[in-house]
C-alpha cells in the first residue's frame, strides 16, 4: 500500500510540475526620477532579485521601466548609468528596458530635436500604462 500510495504522490507531483524546474517571477521596476542614487537602486534591484531566484532554482523576468526624468536614465551622454544598463543587458537576457514614449516626444520637441535613446531601451506609447500592463499581467511592482 506504501508503494501505491507514494507512486501515486509521485504521478500527482509530476503532473502538476511540482518538481519542474522551479517558478517564474515577473517584476516591473519603475524609475521616474533623474536621480543617479535612484537609477543605480533601480538596477541594484535588478541584479539581486535575478541573484535571489537563481539562487533558489527559479527563474525570473524583469523590465525597467522609465518615464518622465527618469528617462535620462536612457539617454546617452546624460545616464550616469549607461555603462551599467549595457553591461547588464549583455549579462542578464531576463532583463529589458521601457522608454515611454510621451516623455520621449516631449523631450525632443523642447529640445528641438529628436533625443536618441540607448539601444537597450525599448519606447512604449506611455510609460505609466507600459506599468498598468505589467501589473495587469502579474508582474510585481517596485519602485525603489
Amino acid at each position: 500500500m506504501k508503494k501505491f500510495v507514494m507512486g501515486a504522490v509521485l504521478a500527482g507531483v509530476m503532473a502538476t510540475g511540482a518538481w519542474a524546474e522551479g517558478m517564474t517571477h515577473h517584476v516591473a521596476i519603475h524609475v521616474d526620477q533623474n536621480d543617479p542614487q535612484v537609477m543605480n537602486m533601480a538596477l541594484n534591484n535588478a541584479k539581486n532579485v535575478a541573484n535571489y531566484y537563481a539562487s533558489v532554482g527559479d527563474e525570473v523576468v524583469i523590465e525597467v521601466v522609465a518615464y518622465g526624468p527618469g528617462l535620462n536614465m536612457y539617454v546617452p551622454g546624460k545616464s550616469p548609468v549607461a555603462d551599467r544598463i549595457s553591461t547588464m543587458s549583455l549579462e542578464m537576457d531576463n532583463l529589458s528596458f521601457a522608454a515611454c514614449g510621451n516623455t520621449l516626444r516631449a523631450m525632443s520637441a523642447k529640445a528641438g530635436h529628436d533625443i536618441t535613446l540607448m539601444e537597450e531601451a525599448t519606447v512604449v506609447p506611455s510609460g505609466v500604462v507600459r506599468l498598468i500592463q505589467l501589473q495587469e499581467e502579474g508582474y510585481a511592482y517596485v519602485r525603489p
